[in-house]
């Protein structure tokens, strides 16, 4: 009989493969989101756009409108930018072009799964190094695997997700001056720390910055991302992007969010730095939890029940949360996006009843 598996490699058949749990549920509260929707202004005007574009055509090759849209909002050149459909496929583009077999690629753990999975796929050797006890960035460590291990790639998810912790500036300038290979800073959650590391691709040439529409910019459901680096660097990364990867509706949404970013979206986010900062303080006085300080639009929570028990709990009162415990070092630990003022409010109800009920 035909083994139908035989021709997969056993790296890959050895994966676990990236998984969610998507129980349906009121409050959603999982997946990191902008809990309000685009603004109306933003939906309007990218609805009144698409409306003149011929649909029986391929947009642009290349969407040069988008790439110099992005130039000036990110403060970077238009040549050194390459859209994707998510910053995923931006990530998988990158490691196409620089991962090979054995070729080491440095993250740390826990981060994203994302990252080891598909430099795994691809054959390179993942080398993780761990966060601190704090759940921070380990500098000196991640510091030293950059200069003893010379990795091909070097991947920082800053702020980091699951934990919320941010690498400075002047850490990230220090290994960027070590590294013979690329450091790739994945920023999806830059706006809620207000801080960016772009201005040093002006001084590093070995600087890839990611981000995404997915989070502040409230456009999840229509998958963009950009990608931003030396010219001559996103040439070659491009080459792993499909043509016409980005379709049209995309492209113009990412534009008009752009656009109209100031006005519409900074508020959003705003607000949603400030419910972070009253979620944690009201997490904190519950006994129990301990959660983590949090530069992102989520707080990790460790628990002292079993955070698949919560889990189960609280998805019986219709509020979906990520269990985070299979990730490295957090076997007591979940996630928590930051939602609208009502689901918070809704949401430590619920935790006050589950936890109060076990003192």
């Amino acid at each position: 009989m035909t083994n139908t598996l035989a021709s997969i490699k056993t790296r890959v058949r050895e994966l676990r493969p990236y998984t969610l749990r998507t129980d349906p549920a009121r409050v959603k509260l999982n997946q990191n989101e902008n809990p309000w929707d685009a603004p109306a202004k933003i939906k309007e005007e990218t609805l009144r756009r698409i409306a003149e574009c011929a649909w029986s055509r391929y947009p642009g090759l290349v969407p040069r409108r988008l790439h110099e849209r992005l130039a000036q909002f990110s403060g970077w050149r238009a040549d050194g930018i390459v859209a994707g459909n998510g910053s995923n496929e931006l990530i998988q583009a990158l490691l196409m072009v620089t991962i090979g077999e054995e070729t080491r690629v440095l993250i740390n753990e826990p981060t994203f799964a994302l990252y080891r999975q598909i430099a795994t796929v691809l054959g390179g050797d993942v080398i993780g190094v761990s966060l601190n006890a704090e759940f921070g960035f380990d500098v000196d460590a991640l510091g030293n695997a950059v200069r003893d291990l010379q990795p091909e790639v070097t991947i920082v998810c800053s702020p980091n997700n699951p934990t919320g912790c941010a690498l400075s500036d002047d850490d990230l300038h220090s290994l960027l001056e070590s590294a013979n290979g690329l450091i790739a800073v994945d920023e999806a959650y830059h706006e809620f720390a207000e801080q960016s590391v772009v201005p040093l691709l002006r001084r590093h040439e070995n600087l890839v910055v990611l981000r995404t529409f997915s989070k502040a910019m409230a456009m999840a459901g229509l998958r963009t991302g950009y990608l931003l680096a030396a010219p001559e660097l996103a040439r070659e990364i491009s080459k792993a992007v499909l043509p016409y990867n980005l379709n049209a509706v995309s492209q113009i949404a990412a534009e008009v969010a752009v656009e109209m970013y100031e006005d519409e979206l900074r508020p959003l986010v705003r607000r949603i730095i400030a419910e972070r900062e009253r979620l944690y303080e009201a997490l904190s006085r519950i006994s129990g939890l301990t959660p983590v300080r949090s530069l992102a639009n989520f707080i990790l929570v460790r628990s002292a029940i079993d955070p698949e028990q919560v889990f189960a709990e609280l998805i019986n009162q219709d509020i979906l949360i990520r269990d985070v415990s299979s990730y490295p070092m957090l076997s007591d630990c979940f996630r928590l996006s930051v939602g609208t003022p009502e689901e918070n409010d809704f949401l430590l109800e619920s935790l006050r009843g589950v936890f109060g009920a076990r003192r």
